[in-house]
């Protein structure tokens, strides 16, 4: 096990950036804009709450990934798979904890092509409904996938670290925007948020009560969905920071779910039940209806920024999550060919995501997903007090250090 700083590698905020270039896109449009459509606008505040419940849970993976990380001459690298098999070989054998690293591995894999890329990809091409369009951006997206690809995992943190803060600084700008000029709509929006999440009494009166449970039930899994708390595959990019203290880089983890969910999320969630309340939209067209609102509510020049943003989003998702998918694969094989075949199967993949339907995509996504956490919840449960005696450490220096 490695955890010390050597001067080589990504910064910690450059490992945060690609970090969220995974997590950020889908989740935070489609995903939000599903979530409000289909649960109410108290799917919001149970956002929310999934957010604040799974800070410690992101904290704790990616604390972990960095105390067990391996470190190569071009600087560290590890994730949830390393930190199965060697949190976990000491309390089962190696074997078996070498055989769950891998399986969660191969899920990782999967994830990396299913929700990082075909689906980003047709997120990214549902922008606009004509054909010759889809052709352009899913051609301008795999492009760019396969630029990266050639050109090594150095790059992917240069260019998630160049895309990532004036990407989401423009989308929060623009989200204030529309929400500040439509104020006069904020009091009833916040009161369907509240109302919609703790009505009690509809709660207990049949389909007004199937409405509450599905507020919970999209909110807390969408909300997951868009920060990936607890399902293992952040803290990959978390273990290429070059820090001293695994402590630290967890902070960083719990500021990827803040800024995930409690910003980014809850900035599509207000436009969107404001478009609700103005146009009478759904959210269930996803991308369609959030670009929609954007451009009634602020022109037809924000509908195309927030379409190039949406794209820009996705291409940096699916180059993060191929980073993901790579350092999986390096867990199973070295074989410098399988990183390649990946890479060309990753470019394959954005084709094919923006022309096919997503429908069985979402379910092997679900799933996959669904598999990965139980796992990866499971390892830090049974290493909670692993995590606990880091963040004492990392406390107990951060005291040391205080200046007089």
């Amino acid at each position: 096990m490695m955890t010390a700083g050597t001067g080589k590698g990504n910064s910690p905020f450059t490992s945060l950036c690609t970090a969220l270039a995974g997590t950020l896109g889908v989740g935070n449009i489609a995903g939000v804009a599903t979530a409000v459509g289909s649960g109410g606008a108290g799917a919001l505040f149970w956002m929310w709450v999934g957010a604040v419940l799974s800070a410690s849970v992101k904290y704790g993976e990616v604390t972990l990934a960095v105390k067990f990380r391996r470190r190569s001459v071009n600087g560290f690298y590890g994730g949830a798979m390393y930190t199965i098999r060697d949190g976990l070989s000491g309390l089962i054998g190696y074997g078996p904890a070498s055989f769950l690293g891998g399986l969660f591995a191969c899920l990782c894999v999967v994830n990396s092509l299913v929700m990082g890329t075909v689906i980003q990809s047709n997120s990214a091409a549902a922008v606009s409904e004509d054909g010759t369009v889809r052709v352009i951006i899913t051609a301008l997206l795999a492009a760019g996938v396969a630029f990266v690809a050639v050109s090594g995992p150095g790059k992917i943190g240069k260019v998630t670290s160049a895309l990532i803060p004036p990407l989401s600084l423009f989308y929060i700008a623009i989200s204030i925007y529309v929400i500040v000029t439509n104020r006069s709509e904020l009091p009833s929006v916040f009161r369907d948020i509240f109302s919609g999440a703790f009505s009690f009494r509809a709660a207990a009166s049949g389909a007004a009560g199937f409405g509450f449970k599905e507020a919970i039930r999209y909110g807390i899994t969408r909300g997951i969905f868009s920060n990936e708390a607890g399902c293992g595959t952040a803290p990959t990019a978390h273990a290429s920071a070059d820090v001293d203290v695994p402590h630290k880089q967890g902070c960083f983890g719990i500021f990827e779910v803040f800024f995930d969910t409690l910003v980014l999320c809850t900035m599509t969630g207000l436009v969107v039940i404001i478009g609700q309340k103005r146009f009478g939209i759904t959210g269930s067209g996803g991308v369609g209806d959030t670009l929609f609102v954007f451009e009634k509510l602020a022109g037809t020049p924000a509908y195309f920024l927030v379409a190039v943003s949406i794209f820009l989003f996705a291409y940096a998702t699916v180059i993060a999550q191929l980073y993901y998918g790579r350092t999986a694969l390096f867990y199973l094989t070295p074989s410098r060919f399988a990183g390649k075949a990946l890479g060309f199967i990753t470019v394959t993949a954005t084709v094919v995501g923006g022309f096919v339907g997503t429908g069985i995509m979402w379910a092997i996504a679900d799933i996959v997903i669904a598999v990965m956490t139980v796992i990866n919840v499971s390892v830090l449960i049974v290493l909670s007090r692993t995590i606990a005696n880091e963040a004492r450490g990392g406390l107990s220096l951060r005291k040391i250090n205080i200046p007089p």
